[in-house]
């Protein structure tokens, strides 16, 4: 017997809602080098997808870190770090500081190569 599978998650897809996220909250909170989102958030972000704001939501992350920022000292990336903090229902990111202020200063966000992730 054989199961087809009728849905595959896109992670990269969701990975760039949530760089997309990043990017908003980045301009809106100039000070910061770090965001708290609810995971609450996350999942309206994901429009109600469930497994990738919970089961998949580290691959996803997985993938968002990749995205680098044009600075001056050349590409970083914009995420230093992440944790998904499951009892407090909060991921946590910490950002590159000279990513997050070219990202300000209107440096452009580039994306990693989707044909050479596994």
């Amino acid at each position: 017997m054989s199961l087809a599978f009728t849905h595959k998650p896109d992670y990269f897809l969701f990975a760039q809602l949530i760089i997309r996220h990043i990017q908003t909250y980045v301009q809106k909170n100039p000070e910061t080098n770090q965001a708290s989102f609810e995971l609450r958030d996350i999942y309206e972000l994901f429009r109600q997808d469930m497994a990738s704001a919970t089961t998949n939501l580290d691959g996803i992350m997985n993938i968002a870190d990749e995205y680098q920022v044009e600075t001056l000292d050349g590409d970083q990336k914009l995420i230093r770090r992440y944790e998904i903090d499951g009892k407090e229902n909060k991921l946590l990111i910490d950002f590159d500081p000279a990513a997050v202020t070219a990202l300000r200063n209107g440096r452009p966000i580039i994306p990693p190569d989707a044909t050479v992730h596994q």
